[in-house]
């Protein structure tokens, strides 16, 4: 735990310091592959555990909500966390095991061209992995969202966005920086730019 060994101001400078270090390429290929999924008129799955769950949460609320402009009119983003469906996950977990919560909900709502974001900052949760597994297998585009070396996610998924920082914490951290970019630039890629001290 990184936070337990710094100071507050040691502790944000290192946080800077890993922010200024993710792969810029990598996070624009993300943003290029939902702006493709809403072009396809395709689902976009978000899956995690734990922190990464929360922050899968709050990807897709951002991505339904505050990637438009016109409530009424504009074609929407569809985007479902696969982590929000409490009783399903239990169900799954109670009866078949925890390592099928995810797989068995892309196997009813996914299909082939859909995208799975999915997000494990070890790179190795057994449901996370089960899940790409499938969605690979079955035509669906997959992307490994990691921390730490990155794990199998990093080699299983067709795409990655890897932040190497040997952190729980701070890998959920900056994963949730990059995520709010990535709002910030499909809004602009689905809803045009935003003029000049005007909010989104």
């Amino acid at each position: 735990m990184l936070a337990a060994n710094l100071g507050a101001r040691d502790y944000l400078d290192r946080v800077c310091e890993e922010i200024r270090r993710i792969d810029v390429p990598q996070l624009e290929n993300v943003a290029g592959l939902i702006e493709q999924a809403y072009r396809d008129d395709r689902l976009v799955f978000v899956i995690g555990n734990g922190g990464s769950a929360a922050n899968a949460s709050h990807l897709c609320e951002d991505l339904n909500k505050c990637t438009l402009r016109d409530f009424e009119r504009q074609k929407r983003l569809k985007v479902l966390s696969l982590t929000d469906n409490t009783a399903g996950i239990m169900a799954w977990a109670n009866d078949e095991g925890y390592d099928r919560v995810f797989i068995e909900q892309l196997k009813t709502y996914g299909a082939e061209g859909d995208l799975v974001l999915a997000i494990s900052g070890s790179g190795n949760s057994p449901n996370v992995l089960r899940a790409v597994e499938w969605a690979n297998a079955n035509g669906l585009t997959t992307v490994g969202i990691t921390g730490y070396s990155g794990g199998t996610l990093r080699e299983l998924a067709h795409h990655s966005l890897h932040c190497p920082v040997d952190d729980m914490g701070t890998a959920e951290s900056l994963h949730m920086v990059a995520f709010h970019w990535l709002i910030g630039d499909l809004y602009r890629r689905i809803s045009g730019p935003v003029a000049a001290g005007q909010p989104a």
